[in-house]
This record gives structure tokens, sequence and C-alpha cells, in this order.
């Protein structure tokens, strides 16, 4: 490669010599070429063969390229949260001026290199189609989570055992409804089914839950066709009850998702004094996801996809 690179700055020179010893015209006929060319290579040449080389085209700056303030705020901010991601980071970044795109950030980022994710090398899992909700409320999934034993102090471990946190998911919305409870039954998914009523703006038609006996009797061989007082609340809302296969907890996909960001996102490093923090904090934590810019939602927040979908519906 480079010497054929050579031999193009050599023969340059040797049409530019010869068009100062007999004149552009007779150069562009004896070498077959475009006066204008010759013209052009004149101008380069400061009698080196060196001033011949074709410059890169590549401009030195680019008028939508990150400022050194925006630089210097990533790096910072990337700094005092080590163990954040990139969309966490990108909506903290936001919320204090940064205009890019996260496209923009994860390109910045992987230049600057300070975010290297490493593809997987296991297989892609391919689920089958999955339906997709065209409006709130029509399918909601609830689940339980158990409060990290590392989040409890240790007089609570050993004067109220656990807390626990039940959520709702709206499949369309995203939106969620997050509760917190001493207990894990029947009657606290009950109670807990009286609050998705109150706060959920919208009415449900349907209610997916796991095969868990804080919902249902399915799996109890003593009383399988006893429904649960859960189960005779829906009734009596006339909300249908869907339960998904067992051992088939991704078929409950978006609610499990949702618990593994409360796990990066809210516990991590967290530390309850009392049941009333817990709950306090519980509820600060649903609503700052209900505004957060989610990806699967065209990086709108549940509450811009509800807001989005009403505006449509009167329109």
């Amino acid at each position: 490669m480079s010497n054929s690179i050579t031999q193009d700055i050599q023969y340059k020179q040797t049409v530019v010599e010869y068009s100062y010893r007999h004149g552009v015209t007779k150069a562009a006929v004896k070498f077959r070429m475009y006066r204008k060319t010759i013209y052009r290579w004149r101008e380069k040449y400061d009698g080196t063969a060196k001033s011949l080389k074709d410059k890169s085209r590549r401009p030195h700056s680019h008028p939508k390229q990150h400022t050194e303030a925006e630089i210097k705020m990533i790096k910072d901010y990337k700094a005092k949260n080590k163990e954040t991601g990139l969309v966490v980071l990108w909506v903290k970044l936001e919320r204090n001026g940064y205009t890019r795109s996260i496209t923009s950030l994860y390109r910045v980022m992987c230049r600057l290199g300070i975010y290297n994710k490493t593809p997987s090398k296991k297989k892609k899992y391919e689920p089958k189609p999955y339906q997709q909700m065209t409006y709130p409320g029509e399918r909601i999934q609830v689940d339980v989570k158990y409060v990290p034993l590392d989040c409890l102090t240790e007089e609570i471990k050993e004067m109220e055992g656990r807390y626990y946190q039940y959520t709702a998911i709206d499949e369309y919305t995203r939106k969620r409804v997050l509760w917190a409870s001493k207990e894990h039954n029947t009657y606290a998914s009950t109670e807990f089914l009286k609050v998705i009523i109150k706060k959920f703006p919208f009415k449900i038609e349907c209610i997916q839950t796991d095969n868990g006996f804080e919902f249902t009797n399915r799996l109890n061989a003593q009383a399988t066709n006893k429904q649960t007082k859960f189960e005779k609340a829906l009734a009596e809302m006339n909300i249908r009850h869907k339960l998904i296969k067992p051992k088939t907890p991704r078929h409950n996909g978006k609610v499990e998702r949702s618990h593994r960001k409360d796990q990066e996102r809210f516990y991590y490093k967290r530390k309850f004094k009392s049941f009333e923090e817990f709950e306090r904090k519980l509820g600060y934590w649903e609503k700052e996801y209900n505004n957060f810019p989610m990806k699967p939602l065209g990086w709108k927040s549940p509450n811009e996809q509800l807001k989005e979908y009403k505006l449509k519906k009167s329109a």
C-alpha cells in the first residue's frame, strides 16, 4: 500500500514539473489529464514530493460533537456513579441540562473508554410472540418481591422477620403501583387489590399473577377448587384473573424485569430502620419510576405514555 502511494506522488511530481517546463496545456495533452487537475497540484506543490500527498478530508471538528463542558460533565457523573447504567446516567445528565440523545451519549462514552459493555456469548433466547396490550387496564401483572435482608437492620429481622413489596404494572403504559407489606398471604394480596383499584386512573379488566399461594389455590392439593380471598375479591369486582403456566416466570416478564430494576436502583446499598421508612421511600421510588423514560415506550415515561393515550382518545 505504501509503495503505491509513493508511486502516485512521484507521478504527480513528474506531471507538475513537466508543466513548469513546457506549460500546463502540453502537460495535459501528454499525460491525458484535465488542466484543472494540474493547476490544483501546482497550487499544492512546494518543490517536495511530500506536498503532493492527499490530505484527509475528514473535518477537524463537527458542529454536533460534544463540547469540552459536556464531556467533563459526563466524566464527573460517571466517576461519582460508577455502578450506574447507561439509561440512568442519561436521565441524570438530562435533568442537569444535557441535551444529547442516549445514542450520542453511548457513542461518546465508548470513545472515552468509560462504557465497555461486553456482549453476551450466550445464545439469545427467542420467545414466542407475546400479545401486546392496546390500552391501559387491559391487563395488569401482579407479583410480590421479598425485600432483601441486607436492607433490614438486625433488630427488624429479629422482631418482625421480613418485609414485602407488592407490585402491579400495567402492560400498556408500564405504570406501576407499589405497596409495602409486613405480610405475604391472600389477605395482604386482597388489601393490595384495593390499593391498585384506588391508584390506577383507569378501569382494570384483567389481573395476571403466578400460582403463588397468596393469589390462588391452583397448586394446593388440599384446596384446589377452593377460591382464595384474593380470587373472591376479583370476582366481586368483575375483574378477570389470569394465571400463568406453572414454573414460567417469564410469562409475567414485565413485573419480573421491573423487580430487577428495583434491586439495581432502589434496594442497592440501602438500609431501612423501620417499616415506616421503607413504606415512605418505596412511595418516593414509585413516583420516580413512573416518571422515568423507558426504551420500550420510545423513551417516554409511563406517565407520559398514559397522558399521550388520553390525548389521542380525546382527539
